[in-house]
């Protein structure tokens, strides 16, 4: 026997169910790809529902030195879960056996495959809610967001899936199972672990276990629309209702082609006349909510807004809502290729962003859309194009390198949600410097001296560039 059918048989010891594991060709295409960019075929894929086969598997793969990669429901808009060199994937998304929601102490404790929005609904029969909201939360597992550190609308008032975590159970790459944190909402011995382990994208350690806090469900929500003819102006007004002291529980803007794909996929009754909207959210006691409405109209207009529209029901609130949730599917029927970035800047430079992007857009001649999380500055210039124009796609290289450039000139981050995987691994050095990645290199070889947990993602290889094309 060779080295693979030898580590093969070893694993079927540790998973006797056969229908949980995958070595059939087109099963193992089936999890090549992510949503993001690149095709990789692992060499077998495994179904874990336990954290003894979890620690077996990694001990089995240090022993063989076989590449492991953990993922949900490939959701990913980075590459995360790209088996880049093989090996074995750790599909995790019929590991979803426990959701528990504990009300007196705010909690809940989920398996690694529990969907996202799962956990709010429970928590929602209780009187709570769980905060971090992705916009894939219907369809992404709990794990790939704590992988993640992933964020969404309710990030601006709320924070994001770090601030939420009170403990995980986690295998480490060597196969050791170590829980980090706890049930209290305070806790300072040692090393905070749990904070390093959420964000390192599957890099350092697998969760097969989160502890996380809960919220009470606001009392009231009201929902406004605020319509700009410029783009910049749309920016300054976030930034004015900030420093305003409010804050919306979500703060959204949409720009002009965003509204017309949207109006031209599923009308929604949206106005295409401007060049931007925002959408904010304003939760809390009822009566501080009409106080904070008179205040960011007030804002809004004094900012140059040509109209600000009160939703009067919770189906008109809720209409508007779904439009800016319909604008990832719109966009991509007028071409078929859409890179999705999140550079992030502070709120100050939103309106200084906007105007890099749009000088971005027209430098390169590109289908470039804005869209985003605009409260807190994780915005979304997303990029319409076609990989199938090879020269486009250069020129759509160039003008990734270009926001990412903007963003950390602004004071700002590659990435608010998505995580480096990677696509962003080449620019890393760009916003941490060459010692900053060294000492993120060496905490990766502390925790993983194989290397066996997710490689190839994060650092960038020797001379590794951002590639879209497939030559």
């Amino acid at each position: 026997m060779n080295s693979t059918e030898l580590w093969l048989e070893a694993l079927m010891q540790i998973i006797p169910d056969e229908t949980r594991i995958f070595t059939d060709r087109a099963d193992l295409y089936s999890y090549s790809y992510d949503a993001s960019f690149g095709t990789y075929l692992p060499e077998a894929v495994v179904q874990p529902k336990a954290t003894e086969e979890v620690s077996n598997i990694m001990k089995l793969a240090n022993q063989y030195e076989i590449p492991v990669y953990p993922r949900g429901q490939g959701t990913s808009l980075s590459g995360g879960p790209l088996p880049v060199k093989g090996g074995i994937v750790l599909d995790f998304s019929q590991w979803n056996d426990k959701l528990e929601i504990y009300p007196e102490d705010m909690m809940a404790i989920v398996a690694p495959g529990v969907l996202t929005a799962d956990i709010n609904n429970a928590a929602l029969k209780e009187g709570l809610i769980y905060p971090p909201d992705p916009s894939s939360s219907n369809v992404s597992t709990i794990a790939g967001n704590l992988a993640e550190n992933s964020g969404g609308p309710r990030g601006l008032k709320y924070g994001v899936t770090k601030d939420y975590v009170l403990g995980l159970e986690v295998v480490t790459p060597e196969g050791e199972v170590i829980r980090t944190g706890g049930r209290t909402v305070k806790n300072v011995t040692g090393y905070d672990l749990t904070k390093l382990i959420v964000g390192s994208e599957g890099t350092l350690g697998i969760i097969t276990e989160a502890i996380l806090k809960l919220h009470p469900k606001p009392e009231a929500t009201a929902t406004l629309m605020a319509l700009f003819a410029d783009l910049v102006a749309a920016g300054q007004a976030i930034s004015n209702i900030l420093r305003a002291g409010i804050i919306p529980a979500k703060l959204e803007m949409m720009d002009k082609a965003c509204i017309e794909a949207v109006e031209a996929y599923e009308p929604q009754g949206l106005p295409t006349d401007v060049e931007a909207l925002i959408l904010i959210e304003l939760d809390g006691h009822p009566q501080a909510i009409h106080d904070e409405i008179l205040k960011v109209e007030d804002v809004c207009r004094e900012t140059g807004a040509t109209e600000v529209i009160r939703a009067k029901t919770e189906e008109e609130a809720a209409q508007l809502w779904r439009a800016r949730k319909l604008v990832s599917p719109a966009i991509v029927r007028h071409k078929p290729t859409k890179i999705s970035e999140d550079a992030t800047v502070p709120r100050s430079k939103i309106p200084h962003m906007f105007q890099r992007l749009k000088e971005i857009r027209k430098k390169y001649d590109i289908d470039l859309v804005v869209f985003g999380h605009a409260g807190d500055g994780n915005l979304h210039p997303n990029i319409i194009a076609d990989k199938r124009d090879k020269e486009e796609m250069r020129r759509v290289e160039q003008a990734v390198g270009e926001i990412f450039e903007a963003a950390v000139e602004l004071g700002g981050t590659l990435s608010g949600e998505h995580g480096i995987g990677t696509l962003k691994a080449p620019f890393m050095e760009m916003e941490l410097g060459a010692a900053g990645v060294e000492m993120m290199k060496r905490i990766k070889q502390s925790w993983d001296p194989k290397n066996i947990l997710n490689p190839g993602k994060i650092f960038p290889e020797p001379g590794q560039r951002l590639v879209l094309t497939d030559d």
